[in-house]
């Protein structure tokens, strides 16, 4: 007989049964991403009694609400609710215990692939949400033991189940399978169907009213800007297929991280995330307002820490950053806000988000953040049931050779070896969003960081940020090679247009340049050029050395100006129609340019204020010039030690700066 206890869900849990539905195509489901699959295989010479095991597994089940637990919509309600099914006899139909064998390694990696990402296995609405697959090498046993070449696989669904729960799963079991009873007293002990009707009725007013400030302005549905290679649409539904890039600091670097943290009082978690909020600035051209996601154990009191269950929770960190910061400063602040978001960490992501009614889809969550420590001794990836001992598999996401399953679209994680002392990152994005090829060039940008931020040669801990640089080596050579000026020109030396004239008269009637299908000669170039080079001294009185900008999208006009100004002897200033209006005038007030080129495409960057000149427009009404008009081109004195152009920075640091 069946016995129902019903009560609301935890946040945890509807949080975990809403993204399943939400960001992940419920009717089509690709890829498990919230099965939690534990593997263990016995060591050599070990034996465990299955009739034994079965009995114990019973009881550890029967005894946390959590492992036979459903979840349901009630739709009167509106509210999602758990159900605790109870049987008071022996029967294991609560959780379920699947036998099967293996002849060769080929076969026990498909079953171990299917229990990770087969969505199948688990149903939140009926149960079971735990199950227990034994894998038996060649036959199933006859003597009713495990062996040394069976597997023993425990998988949970992670709605009902977190990792710390493993600890008190394994200690149960442990004691069942030794003694061969339980003790369980739901009167006295606080059970996860207690926690969730206590955590519905806690008002939590200081958590809310700090996160109200906190995130107060934030754009927490707008996207980073990463360098994706592609969108999703906003009906699409994530494949979960991700792709996944690792690499080691190395003893010199993990040396001097470790030195930095201790030598500056800062937890290394939190030096792992001001480097990964100083890696996404300068990665996303500088934005300055970073919000990104992290989990949290969210066990806030000891009474939650022997229950089974789901109480992992998702906060938003927020980093609000200035530019001319130093890193050692951006530690600093990093280290403040933690303090603080840990202290009401344990406030429920959905209360979060209910504060800022107007985010329909909090993209934030998207990019995430997370730093493990762990041992590599054998001893910690070890368990005993009886007096068997048996040997943690690792456990893996891969999913193919060159795919992972990924939750997120972007993820750093940090990994700090307790046993080597040493550090490694690993970067998993979405394969619906980057190329692999991308991420793995993402991967070396952040080393490449790392390393100039704490090497003793090279740190530039004490500068601001906004001089960090992600280029790589190759990228530095090439750059070097193309701003490499030492080239031997003609003696005397000439100016550009003066190179220009010079082609056109080598080769007048080759192609001098190609857009789509126009062209131009060097003849017909030369021509147009000329023409718009005498307007401008003739009709706007262009003078030696004077600022002239030009706002043109790609085009043949946009050659024609550029040497346009270079021949009337003007200085070339480029602004780009994919800025805004506001910096537009900026720069043309900065450079005291009295008259900016465009053409039909721009004309409307422009204010009656600044005056323009419609590039188009003076190459279709020209008159047929004169040799007294081209003649007046010779007169203007132009040297190859004058300034012939200038270049505006993005002004990411504050203040666009001037280039010549």
């Amino acid at each position: 007989m069946y016995f129902f206890v019903i009560a609301p869900a935890s946040f945890a849990q509807a949080r975990i049964w809403l993204d399943e539905r939400i960001r992940f195509d419920p009717d089509k489901p690709q890829i498990a991403i919230y099965n939690m699959p534990f593997i263990y295989r016995l060591q050599s010479n070990q034996s465990l009694l299955i009739k034994q095991l079965r009995h114990a597994l019973y009881l550890t089940v029967n005894k946390h609400p959590s492992l036979h637990t459903s979840l349901h919509f009630d739709i009167e309600k509106n509210l999602l609710m758990q159900r605790v099914i109870t049987r008071k006899d022996n029967c294991t139909d609560t959780f379920s215990i699947i036998e099967t064998t293996y002849e060769t390694d080929e076969q026990l990696k498909k079953i171990l692939h299917d229990e990770k990402r087969n969505p199948h296995l688990f149903d939140l609405t009926q149960g079971p949400v735990f199950r227990c697959h034994i894998i038996y090498y060649k036959q199933i046993s006859s003597n009713d033991l495990l062996s040394d070449q069976d597997l023993l696989i425990f998988n949970f669904h992670h709605a009902l189940f977190d990792f710390p729960s493993m600890q008190m799963f394994l200690h149960d079991l442990n004691e069942a399978y030794t003694t061969g009873q339980l003790i369980s007293d739901d009167n006295t002990n606080l059970r996860y169907l207690d926690y969730a009707v206590i955590e519905q009725q806690m008002s939590m007013t200081g958590a809310s009213i700090f996160w109200l400030d906190a995130l107060h302005d934030c754009k927490l549905d707008q996207p980073l800007s990463l360098p994706f290679d592609r969108y999703r649409l906003s009906n699409e539904h994530r494949t979960g297929r991700g792709t996944s890039i690792s690499f080691d600091f190395g003893q010199d670097l993990s040396h001097d991280f470790l030195l930095y943290a201790s030598s500056n009082n800062i937890s290394l978690e939190y030096l792992a995330l001001a480097t990964y909020y100083g890696f996404l600035f300068k990665l996303t051209n500088g934005e300055k307002d970073l919000c990104i996601g992290i989990n949290t154990l969210g066990r806030y009191r000891d009474e939650l820490n022997p229950i089974i269950g789901m109480f992992v929770n998702v906060i938003p960190l927020r980093c609000q950053l200035d530019s001319h910061l130093s890193f050692h400063d951006l530690t600093k602040h990093v280290q403040d806000n933690m303090i603080n978001y840990m202290k009401y960490s344990y406030f429920p992501l959905q209360r979060i988000l209910n504060q800022h009614s107007n985010i329909s889809n909090p993209v934030f969550l998207d990019t995430s953040f997370e730093f493990l420590s762990s041992m590599t001794k054998d001893e910690e990836n070890e368990i005993i049931i009886g007096d068997s001992r048996f040997s943690l598999l690792p456990y893996s996401i891969k999913i193919s050779e060159d795919e992972i399953m990924s939750k997120f679209d972007f993820i750093l994680s940090f990994q700090h070896d307790l046993n080597l002392n040493e550090f490694s990152c690993t970067l998993n994005a979405s394969l619906d969003l980057f190329n692999a090829e991308t991420v793995c060039i993402v991967a070396q940008r952040l080393q490449t960081m790392l390393h100039q931020q704490f090497t003793s040669s090279n740190s530039q801990i004490n500068k601001p940020i906004y001089e960090l640089s992600l280029t790589l080596s190759n990228e530095q050579y090439l750059m070097q090679s193309l701003n490499n000026t030492q080239i031997l020109f003609p003696s005397p030396l000439t100016c550009i247009h003066h190179k220009f004239v010079y082609q056109v008269m080598k080769h007048p009637q080759k192609l001098a340049v190609e857009l789509d299908e126009q062209s131009l000669t060097y003849c017909e170039l030369l021509y147009y050029v000329q023409v718009l080079s005498l307007t401008l001294l003739n009709e706007y009185h262009v003078f030696p050395g004077e600022i002239v900008c030009q706002c043109v999208e790609r085009s043949l006009s946009m050659v024609i100006g550029i040497m346009a100004i270079e021949m009337a002897g003007g200085v070339y200033c480029p602004l780009s129609p994919r800025d805004p209006q506001h910096r537009l005038h900026a720069l043309t007030q900065h450079t005291q340019s009295r008259r900016v080129l465009i053409h039909s495409f721009t004309k409307m960057k422009f204010n009656n204020d600044i005056l323009t000149t419609d590039i188009d427009s003076v190459l279709i009404n020209n008159d047929v010039m004169s040799d007294v008009y081209t003649d007046r081109l010779s007169t203007v004195t132009v040297t190859p030690s004058d300034i012939a152009y200038i270049i505006f920075t993005s002004g990411s640091t504050g203040v666009p700066k001037a280039v010549c």
